[in-house]
Order: C-alpha cells, then structure tokens, then sequence
C-alpha cells in the first residue's frame, strides 16, 4: 500500500510559478514510476507528467512542455513539479500517482495509487 500526499497549490498570476511536492510512504518509493495529472472542472483527468523509478527518464504532455519540471528524490521519498510561466488554462486540481511499473505512462490505468490532489488556479 501507497499513500501519496501533495502540498504546494495555491492562488498565482499568470507567467508564475509554483512548485508542487508529492510525499510518498509505504512500500519501496524508488522501485515505481511516479506522475502527474490533473483535471480542470468539467473535464476529464488528464496527464501532466510523469519519471520513471530512477529519474532517468521523464515524460510530459505537450501543454506542459518546457515549461514544467518533474523531479523526484528517493531518499525523501518524495517527488516534485517545478511549475513555470503559468497560464490561466493550467488551473486544475493536480493528482499525484504511483505507477505499478518502473517506467512513466500517459495512461492513468497504469497508476495503482493516487493522491487527494492540490488546487492550482492561475488569474489571468
């Protein structure tokens, strides 16, 4: 069992930033892939982002693309998304997940946990 709990949400104008953290426990953190999702009001949930178990490998919708960053340390069992020249269609609630498998996927089937998730709302 996985519990993942994320902090850093929050109100900001757009063209800033925020960083989002997600803090894992239970089983081995550094054995899964971890990512991001998020879903806007009315719509579906939808991927941000995702690193596989070593932070070798990471992965990113092409909204997000050179202006997000993931990261994780293992050693704080904890994984982050650097958030940089917001807009004001990135406003969502952002989910954290814990894949099943080593490597990332877009696919929200592959994730067997997920966090209760942190509000982003950026003003135009």
């Amino acid at each position: 069992q996985v519990q993942l709990v994320e902090s850093g949400g929050g109100l900001v104008q757009a063209g800033g930033s925020l960083r989002l953290s997600c803090a894992a426990s239970g089983r081995t953190f550094s054995s899964y892939a971890m990512g991001w999702f998020r879903q806007a009001p009315g719509k579906e949930r939808e991927f941000v982002s995702a690193i596989n178990w070593s932070g070798g490998h990471t992965y990113y919708a092409d909204s997000v693309k050179g202006r997000f960053t993931i990261s994780r340390d293992n050693a704080k069992n904890t994984v982050y998304l650097q958030m940089n020249s917001l807009k004001p269609e990135d406003t969502a609630v952002y989910y954290c997940a814990a894949s099943g498998r080593r490597y990332g996927s877009e696919s929200k089937d592959e994730y067997a946990y997920w966090g209760q998730g942190t509000q982003v709302t950026v003003s135009s």
